[in-house]
């Protein structure tokens, strides 16, 4: 299943341009590493809270796609807790419940900063099958 989902995030220009290596995926679970450089901050040198988004759709994106092959989110939602400071980001997703139709699934957001992860968002997303 990880080799399913690379080649996905491979396929995607904005996933390729961003910089997330998907590095964990499977049974209900998916994990994203980003590597922090400025290309991907805001003005005061945080993650930019569109990246943030990015990685909260794409995480629970691949977390669906572990249980229910293609997948549209039809809605997701993102809570900034701190600002996203480190050397590197981690996202990682869990499916909350699966359905024929539809798939709810959570992230979190982790900086890490001299080697110790900090809690710097969460959300959700609701997640439609694909068909045809």
């Amino acid at each position: 299943m990880l080799e399913q989902i690379r080649a996905i995030n491979a396929s995607a220009p904005f996933n390729r341009w961003a910089g997330f290596d998907v590095t964990a995926a499977g049974e209900g679970r998916a994990e994203i590493r980003l590597a922090m450089r400025d290309e991907l901050t805001q003005y005061s040198g945080f993650l930019h809270a569109g990246v943030t988004g990015a990685l909260i759709d794409t995480v629970c994106g691949f977390t669906a796609a572990t249980v229910a092959g293609r997948v549209l989110a039809s809605h997701y939602q993102v809570g900034f807790y701190a600002p996203a400071v480190g050397q590197l980001m981690i996202a990682r997703g869990h499916v909350v419940k699966a359905g024929k139709r539809q798939i709810f699934a959570n992230a979190e957001i982790f900086a890490v900063a001299d080697g110790e992860e900090r809690l710097v968002a969460g959300g959700s997303s609701v997640l439609m099958v694909a068909t045809g």
